[in-house]
């Protein structure tokens, strides 16, 4: 398991206590994990982050070794809790960065307020519907089993498999409840927010969007719908990497937060 474990701390947001992971120095940088956790199954892409950003990395309520609180109903109170977040630690032109889930989660943040944030990273992101209501944009996870899902969501499955005979019973009851908590947000409806589309207009920031080339858990093209719908922003897709750029290949994946960060800060102090 990674070795962040013992870099856990309790931020306490709204009554409800975060576990975070704070690692590095420089600009504040959000990450928000998709599927599973901050460090699921690897933590390296927030090493490679924390080699230029103060990297706040927190665990969505439910998710990891806390359970979920019974006052979080949907994606939007997850949005409204890091915002109080962003708030409560003082974020100011922050760089925000949601993988799958955690991007679904992003783009609910910046549609109410972006006020904490000057540059965004979506990484594979849900929450949006494309086609109709009878065409599946997104796979059925909860209907795989966990090999089906590493065939179509990695370019290597390996790398993407968990060995729970490995995981002691803290960490195993930590990866059946951050599945349970995925449901819960996610099952009704599958993966989106019906509204969410019509109003990624107002995410105005300079937006990077980024796709693993061999990402099978979401149809072809649906990123770049995705991406049609930010009035500024550009998509890059990483090849030897499915849904999960930042697993698979987190040197490129920093790299290219890294280069987004610096064109942008660039272009806005012009």
């Amino acid at each position: 398991m990674s070795g962040l474990r013992d870099a856990r701390r309790i931020i306490e947001v709204s009554g409800i206590p975060l576990e975070v992971v704070v690692i590095g120095e420089g600009r504040p940088l959000l990450f928000l994990h998709g599927s599973e956790g901050v460090d699921a199954t690897t933590d390296r892409h927030l090493l490679e982050l924390a080699r230029h950003f103060r990297v706040i990395a927190p665990w969505h309520p439910g998710f990891g070794f806390k359970p979920r609180s019974s006052e979080l109903c949907d994606v939007s109170d997850l949005a409204y809790l890091y915002l109080d977040l962003a708030e409560q630690l003082g974020l100011d032109r922050a760089v925000l960065v949601g993988a799958s889930f955690g991007g679904w989660i992003a783009a609910e943040i910046l549609v109410r307020n972006t006020r904490a944030f000057a540059h965004v990273v979506l990484s594979a992101p849900l929450g949006i519907k494309i086609r109709g209501r009878e065409d599946r944009d997104i796979a059925d996870f909860f209907a795989m089993t966990e090999d089906e899902f590493c065939e179509i969501a990695y370019a290597d499955p390996g790398k993407g498999r968990k060995d729970l005979h490995n995981l002691d019973d803290e960490e195993l009851a930590a990866h059946f409840r951050s599945r349970e908590t995925l449901a819960f947000y996610s099952w009704r409806p599958y993966m989106h927010n019906p509204q969410l589309r019509r109003w990624l207009h107002r995410i105005a920031l300079p937006t990077l969007l980024m796709a693993g080339a061999q990402d099978r858990f979401v149809f072809d093209g649906y990123y770049a719908a995705y991406q049609a719908s930010l009035p500024r922003s550009i998509l890059t897709t990483i090849d030897q990497a499915g849904h999960f750029p930042h697993v698979e290949q987190p040197e490129q994946f920093a790299a290219h937060v890294v280069a987004h960060y610096h064109s942008t800060s660039f272009a806005d102090a012009a």
